[in-house]
């Protein structure tokens, strides 16, 4: 159920959808609150609290001010806030009226996404990397305000676009605020990430990367919840599926470019992997 409202008031004029989702959405999906477009008609400040809720909000002109974690952001258009409502924050239009486009949503899963967000460097506030924001929030509007059956499930697919797109946007490896040992144990990974086909042995990595075996695989372990072994078999099959979607490699050739010796043991290693021999796999797609 929705409720559109046009509001008028003394600091701004809004259009705005007031949104309840079915149980099933606040339970099993990404789901709305609210969402629309702002527009300031006098300086103002807006504080909220205690709001079981996360905000994204764009600038579309104008400027104003942020207070969120005991600090304050200015905000110039194109200027992304994504947040945690439940912790104290406000905002405050400058003289430079803004304008602003935004959206309340809550899932069952969000606390561990906005925190995996964080982690992967997220801030408070961004700067958008293209106008995606802007559509998909116009996107998400018409959405609610439709008659379509499955407007809650159409409402989760736009909701978790909007996750990728922050988390894309999130990724920072220079502010992630990695330990020292975690930025070794990531740099362990990445070297595994490019260099999969080549032969690659447990003590030879550990000699490369000068750490004792034993506390590489269980530092990488505790980091990536995976063995390395495991790690990099699953990077070796991905790539190996690809080429059994795309190319007519034999998978003599396949097998040699992921580092694995010979067709024999990629076969035994791809079907231990995935339940079915190579050969079963590229016929089936």
């Amino acid at each position: 159920m929705f409720q559109s409202l046009f509001t008028n008031s003394p600091n701004v004029s809004s259009n705005r959808i007031i949104y309840t989702p079915s149980l099933f959405a606040r339970s099993s999906l990404l789901y709305l609150q609210e969402t629309g477009t702002l527009s300031a008609t006098d300086v103002h400040k807006s504080s909220r609290e205690n709001l079981i809720s996360y905000l994204f909000f764009i600038v579309l002109s104008g400027a104003g001010i942020l207070t969120y974690e005991g600090r304050e952001f200015e905000l110039y258009p194109n200027d992304c806030v994504f947040i945690d409502c439940n912790k104290p924050y406000s905002h405050t239009t400058s003289e430079e009226l803004w304008k602003l486009k935004w959206c309340h949503f809550n899932g069952p899963e969000m606390k561990s996404i906005y925190d995996k967000y964080k982690k992967r460097g997220g801030k408070p506030v961004f700067q958008a990397s293209s106008n995606s924001y802007s559509t998909l929030l116009d996107n998400l509007y018409d959405e609610a305000v439709s008659f379509s059956y499955v407007k809650d499930m159409k409402i989760n697919l736009l909701l978790s676009n909007l996750l990728v797109y922050l988390m894309e946007d999130a990724w920072d490896p220079e502010n992630i605020g990695l330990t020292d040992r975690q930025r070794e144990i990531q740099e362990v990974r990445i070297f595994l990430d490019n260099k999969y086909n080549t032969k690659i042995t447990l003590n030879n990595l550990a000699n490369h990367f000068l750490m004792d075996k034993f506390y590489l695989c269980e530092q990488f372990k505790k980091q990536y919840g995976i063995t390395i072994n495991d790690y990099l078999t699953s990077v070796r099959i991905t790539e190996a599926k690809k080429m059994l979607r795309f190319t007519d490699k034999t998978l003599d050739e396949i097998a040699y470019n992921i580092g694995v010796n010979g067709a024999a043991y990629f076969s035994r290693l791809f079907k231990k992997v995935e339940g079915i021999s190579p050969s079963k796999f590229r016929k089936m797609w």
